[in-house]
């Protein structure tokens, strides 16, 4: 995991013409971290680059984002709400993790021209989970979202063992999608379900609120926590406020709480493999990216 704490606080990094361009797109922009961590690390490796917040309504994606990729200075962009799954469709290659997932919140040009997604969502929430001691073989899962992060991490925790995963989204065909795409590579684990009334009992051991419910104060609990047997864990991705209605209701009744930002933190190193970010400036000369690695899957 890289350094996060050593991301520098208040400094801003030096614009010149040869800076190059990367940007986290999303509808809102205001809570992303995106721009603090990878600026951080773009400074400690030498690198004269700077990611900027780039905010665009879903009608509008189609032309910002092709705007931006035909700038010549542009190397990556990194995807947020609510445009994960619409920036697959601007990708050129597609890694197998976002492909079986759906979505992308991750792109770089390639060094033909091109443009590859891949999607860091899922492995991120993983790493954060497992880092926590919460690894999640065996687990009962309730998942509740089923768009961009939802999908990634439904695609991680399947991968990683979890016995039973259950998609709960009010948008039906989306959760009906995205369950036929897992069934056929984990028959028999995964159900689907509209979101349970309050009180509902809910059969699982992690619950995860992957949905943008919780980013404002007067939004909704996804799920009821009180339905929950008293050992399980509740995971929230929602990362500003860092202590979510949700979390902070399922603490009161004793539950474990897993919050947002480790999602991203531990995927800073794949972002640093991605971009080929791993070397300070001057230890090598080559710092060229092998568009067939996928580092989601390789780790």
């Amino acid at each position: 995991m890289g350094d996060v704490s050593a991301a520098p606080t208040g400094a801003r990094p030096a614009i010149s013409g040869t800076t190059r361009l990367f940007a986290v797109l999303g509808d809102p922009v205001a809570q992303v971290r995106a721009p603090a961590l990878l600026n951080g690390l773009f400074a400690r490796t030498g690198r004269d680059a700077v990611l900027v917040p780039v905010q665009a309504r879903a009608a509008d994606l189609p032309a910002v984002a092709r705007g931006l990729m035909r700038a010549g200075n542009l190397d990556g962009l990194l995807v947020t709400v609510p445009h994960k799954a619409a920036m697959l469709a601007l990708a050129d290659e597609v890694s197998p993790a976002a492909a079986l997932s759906g979505t992308t919140n991750v792109l770089r040009r390639t060094a033909h021209g091109s443009w590859h997604a891949d999607n860091f969502d899922g492995a991120g929430f993983l790493r954060g989970l497992t880092a926590a001691g919460r690894p999640p073989a065996g687990l009962r899962v309730l998942l509740a979202g089923a768009g961009g992060a939802g999908s990634a991490i439904a695609v991680a925790l399947l991968r990683a063992g979890a016995a039973a995963l259950t998609v709960c989204d009010p948008d039906r065909a989306r959760r009906e999608a995205l369950a036929a795409r897992l069934a056929g590579h984990w028959p028999g684990r995964v159900r689907t379900a509209p979101p349970a009334g309050p009180g509902a009992p809910l059969a699982a051991d992690l619950a995860v609120n992957a949905t943008p419910l919780g980013m404002r104060p007067a939004d909704p609990l996804p799920f009821d926590p009180a339905g929950l047997p008293p050992h399980a864990v509740v995971a929230d991705i929602v990362m500003k406020p860092a202590r979510t209605r949700l979390l902070a209701r399922a603490a009161a009744l004793g539950l474990g709480v897993q919050p947002g930002a480790p999602m991203l933190d531990h995927q800073l190193d794949l972002y640093r493999d991605y971009f080929d970010l791993n070397h300070l400036v001057g230890e090598r000369g080559d710092h060229s990216a092998d568009d067939a690695d996928d580092p989601l899957l390789a780790r």
